[in-house]
C-alpha cells in the first residue's frame, strides 16, 4: 500500500507539473503574440490586463536582461528555461518575443502547483489511513473468523480433558474407597466391579478415538449380533440395576460381517448412553429385527435443534449427566465404516430411539 501510494503520488505530481507548465506556456504564448501584434501594428500594448491576475506573476526584460515592467521580483537565471524557486514556485522563461517592443524575455511565475501538490499529499495520506483502517478491520474480522473454529476446538478439547478427568475420578474414587478395608462386602465388591468396568469403557473409547490409524490392522468376521448384544447386556446389567432400569429385549438371530471390537463399541456406547441418560426406574427396549437394531429409552431426550450435532466429537447435547462427547462420534465412525445407516428420534423429557439399519 505504501508503494502504491508513493508511485501514485509521483505520477500525479508529474501530471500536475506538466499541466502547470503547459498552462504557463499557453499564457506566455498569448502574451508574446499580443506584444508582436502591437509592435507590428504600432498599437498600444495593455500591460494592466496582463498583470491583473492572482494566478501568475509576470515580468518583462530587455536585451540586457533588465526588468522593463511586471510584478515578478524574483532573481532570474536566464540560462534556464524552468526555475524552481525556494520549493514554492516555478518560473518559466520565454524568449519568443524576439525583441518586439524591446522585450526579449518574459518570466512567468506559477502560484498554484505547490498548493495542489500539498493538497495531493494530504488526500493521499487521508485515503491511505482510511484504506489501511478498512484493511486492518477487515483483516482483524477475517482473522477472528478463521480462528473461531480453532478456538471452538480448543474449548471442546479443554472441556473434553476436564470431563475425562471427572469421568475417571468418579470410578477411581469409588474403587479406592471400597478397598480401604481388608475384607470387602458383596456391595463393595459390586461397586469395585462397576467402577472397574467404567474405567475399562473409558479406556477403550479413548483408545479407539486416538488410535484410529490402526483400523487397517483389524480383521472382520461374521458375528452373531444377537448373542453379542446379550453378552454386553450382561456386562452392563449392574449399571442398569444401580438406576433400577428395566431392559426389555426382542432379538432375532442375525449375522453381520464386522470386527468384533467395533461391534462391541457400537453396542456398548448406545446401551450405556440409554442407561446413563435415562430416568431412575426407567425402561430400555432393545430389538433386533429385519436387519434393524433398535434401542429405545425413556430418558431426558435431546432437543430437536441439537440432533444434527450429536455425532460431532466432544459435543454434548446436555450437561445434566456425565460423559465427554466421544461415544456417539465413535458409533457414527464405525457405522460409516461398515455401511450401517444410523437414524435417531428424540423428544425432550420423553426419550430417545436409535435405529441401526444393516
Amino acid at each position: 500500500m505504501l508503494l502504491i501510494a508513493f508511485f501514485y503520488f509521483q505520477n500525479e505530481k508529474r501530471l500536475y507539473f506538466d499541466l502547470a507548465k503547459s498552462n504557463m506556456q499557453n499564457v506566455v504564448s498569448k502574451i508574446s503574440s499580443k506584444i508582436i501584434f502591437s509592435h507590428m501594428t504600432e498599437t498600444a500594448f495593455d500591460r494592466s490586463e496582463i498583470l491583473d491576475t492572482n494566478e501568475y506573476k509576470i515580468s518583462f526584460y530587455n536585451e540586457k536582461k533588465e526588468k522593463i515592467f511586471g510584478n515578478l521580483d524574483a532573481k532570474i537565471d536566464f540560462s534556464k528555461d524552468i526555475i524552481q524557486e525556494d520549493k514554492k514556485h516555478f518560473i518559466l522563461i520565454d524568449k519568443s518575443t524576439l525583441g518586439h517592443l524591446d522585450v526579449y524575455y518574459i518570466a512567468i511565475e506559477e502560484n498554484v502547483y505547490f498548493e495542489k501538490v500539498e493538497e495531493l499529499i494530504l488526500n493521499i495520506i487521508f485515503f491511505f489511513l482510511f484504506l489501511y483502517s478498512m484493511v486492518s478491520l477487515t483483516g482483524f474480522y477475517l482473522a477472528k473468523l478463521f480462528l473461531k473454529p480453532i478456538k471452538e476446538e480448543r474449548e471442546k478439547l479443554n472441556n473434553f480433558i476436564r470431563d475425562t478427568t471427572h469421568e475417571l475420578n468418579t470410578p477411581i474414587t469409588a474403587i479406592l474407597m471400597s478397598t480401604e478395608k481388608e475384607s470387602l462386602s458383596e456391595k463393595q465388591i459390586q461397586r469395585v466391579r462397576l467402577s472397574a468396568k467404567r474405567v475399562s469403557e473409558i479406556y477403550k473409547d479413548l483408545t479407539y478415538i486416538f488410535l484410529q490409524k490402526n483400523d487397517e490392522n483389524k480383521t472382520s468376521e461374521k458375528i452373531d449380533l444377537d448373542k453379542l448384544i446379550l453378552e454386553q447386556l450382561e456386562y452392563l446389567e449392574p449399571l442398569a440395576s444401580k438406576k433400577k432400569i428395566k431392559i426389555n429385549t426382542s432379538l432375532e438371530n442375525f449375522e453381520y460381517f464386522i470386527n468384533k471390537d467395533d461391534a462391541i463399541r457400537v453396542i456398548n456406547n448406545l446401551i450405556s448412553n440409554a442407561i446413563k441418560y435415562n430416568k431412575v426406574s426407567g425402561q430400555i427396549n432393545i430389538s433386533l429385527k429385519n436387519k434393524t437394531f433398535t434401542i429405545e429409552d425413556t430418558g431426558i431426550g435431546i432437543d430437536k435443534n441439537k440432533l444434527d450435532d450429536i455425532y460431532k466429537r466432544y459435543y454434548r447435547a446436555t450437561k445434566e449427566q456425565g460423559g465427554f462427547g466421544i461415544g456417539l462420534n465413535i458409533v457414527s465412525h464405525i457405522c460409516a465404516k461398515y455401511n450401517i445407516k444410523i437414524d435417531v428420534q428424540s423428544k425432550k423429557n420423553i426419550g430417545t430411539t436409535f435405529f441401526l439399519h444393516f
